[in-house]
């Protein structure tokens, strides 16, 4: 693909520095706030993640904090943002750098991608803005404005195409503002560039650039891999009250939601008859039985 990404980096960054949104974690370069950050922000929108931002940091103010957190207050803090394998992997790398770097985030690009739950997308987050090293942060926002600029015509989903699109962009990153490159182009994909919907071209400091502007083209951009058809699982949820006490059950430690409470459970659809006498057979029933959904 040819295509000379250098001609991106003025007109992007004077966007970026006029129009950015003012969000909380874009106040410091600190690692700490920038990797809490990124790790609530996957699969989370923005507004979403604004308040559990504050209210983390007033309880776990640094890398200390968090390694020292029981892990049942920290599910806690984290109840309500999904996916809390990104809480559990928040504590054990905090117990590593706490260990194996007294305390300090380590600023190389591959030490950070050895730590649980940083991939490289978050890797290359932290080291661009908070180092200032010529790491790209490539994730979907960031090839959405790729393949939309250069008219580039891959599956995004594949780890060929990341890598590439990694390599493309280090040509912009070797003349500095590596920080301000990562975040504005992030920026021009979550706000211009949008993955839902009819782009802002009229507002994009790049369709002079933009082949997909050029060619009207931008819908069909980017290839991604046919979505696989969610799988449905019925179940029976027994919900007891027990003189007001309700029966919850703790999960097991692997797997899906490891450790996290919830409602007993089988994999049956039942109906309420079918339910009344299981709980029975299990010697649950009190008379207090509430209902199954």
């Amino acid at each position: 693909m040819e295509y000379n990404w250098r001609l991106l980096k003025e007109p992007l960054l004077a966007w970026y520095i006029k129009e950015h949104r003012n969000l909380p974690w874009r106040d410091t370069n600190d690692p700490y706030h920038v990797w809490l950050s990124e790790i609530m922000l996957q699969q989370t929108r923005v507004e979403a993640v604004k308040d559990y931002y504050h209210r983390f940091l007033l309880e776990c103010p640094d890398v200390e904090h968090l390694a020292l957190l029981s892990e049942e207050r920290l599910l806690k803090l984290w109840e309500g943002l999904g996916y809390y394998n990104r809480a559990v992997n928040l504590k054990k790398t905090a117990h590593i750098i706490v260990k194996e770097y007294n305390g300090e985030f380590p600023s190389d690009y591959n030490d950070l991608l050895s730590l649980p739950g940083i991939g490289e997308y978050t890797a290359g987050a932290i080291s661009s803005i908070c180092f200032g090293k010529p790491v790209p942060a490539v994730d979907g926002n960031v090839l959405r404005v790729m393949t939309r600029l250069s008219d580039w015509h891959v599956i995004i989903d594949d780890m060929k195409t990341k890598r590439q699109a990694k390599e493309y962009l280090t040509e912009l990153y070797q003349e500095g503002d590596c920080g301000l490159l990562t975040q504005s182009l992030m920026e021009l994909g979550a706000m211009v560039c949008i993955p839902n919907g009819t782009p802002k071209c009229s507002l994009c400091p790049l369709k002079d650039y933009c082949k997909a502007f050029q060619y009207k083209n931008f819908n069909e951009l980017p290839l991604r891999k046919e979505k696989k058809k969610r799988k449905k699982v019925e179940k029976t949820v027994f919900i007891l009250d027990v003189n007001g006490l309700y029966g919850i059950r703790k999960r097991p430690k692997n797997g899906l939601l490891a450790n996290m409470w919830e409602f007993p459970n089988i994999d049956v659809k039942m109906t309420t008859e079918e339910a009344l006498r299981y709980v029975s057979e299990q010697g649950l029933d009190s008379g207090k039985f509430l209902r199954t959904s």
